[in-house]
């Protein structure tokens, strides 16, 4: 079974002084701005680095959330904030490095299991498997 999910962006002008917007499918994001600014001058809008971050955050917390469940746990709560690192790299730019951080709440869950679980989920989720980058993790439970 295959799934295909869209993701759509619109860019006019040069790299500096060009605007852009993207959007995805499902309408959850609709037409957001970015462009260099944004990027690398911290004007308000988005840009790739931060909705990969975010995509890698919510798929990490889900994945997490289903090997739990495999455990016998469920979490009362999973926050996870995906820090990305782009870096000047050859002359160009890369993407080297991801920082998972998570604040889990797991009612009695065993702390050598809930380890080997969300090390699981931090190797297992979709978006860690298609990134080329060193992704680290730092966690508390409860």
């Amino acid at each position: 079974m295959a799934i295909h999910k869209k993701g759509q962006a619109h860019w006019e002008g040069d790299l500096k002084r060009g605007k852009g917007t993207v959007s995805t499918e499902s309408g959850a994001l609709k037409q957001l701005p970015y462009g260099f600014n944004t990027r690398f001058e911290g004007v308000q809008g988005t840009n790739p680095e931060e909705l990969i971050g975010a995509a890698h955050a919510a798929c990490f917390s889900m994945a997490l959330s289903m090997i739990l469940g495999e455990v016998g746990y469920t979490a009362d709560s999973i926050d996870t904030t995906a820090t990305v690192t782009l870096d000047q790299v050859d002359g160009g730019f890369a993407i080297t490095k991801i920082a998972l951080k998570s604040a889990v709440k797991v009612p009695g869950a065993d702390p050598a299991k809930f380890d080997e679980a969300i090390q699981k989920a931090k190797a297992g989720c979709p978006v860690s498997k298609v990134l080329n980058a060193e992704i680290s993790l730092e966690y508390t439970l409860n």
